[in-house]
């Protein structure tokens, strides 16, 4: 049997701590690899994949450039 620990859930709203504007994306996918996951992360109509070290479920105000 295999156990999944997903630090982020479908439909969860996040933020990737290398956007400089912390636009908040959507988590609309997870996908299982040998040694990790992957998500896929919507923002508007484009969406790209991130591992869990990249997200963050906070934003970074200070990394904010667009306020």
């Amino acid at each position: 049997m295999m156990i999944i620990q997903n630090n982020f859930n479908l439909g969860q709203f996040v933020y990737l701590i290398t956007d400089n504007d912390q636009r908040q994306r959507l988590v609309t996918a997870i996908c299982v690899r040998s040694n990790f996951l992957e998500y896929q992360l919507s923002l508007g109509s484009g969406s790209s994949w991130h591992q869990e070290f990249e997200i963050s479920e906070t934003v970074d105000v200070l990394r904010n450039t667009s306020s």
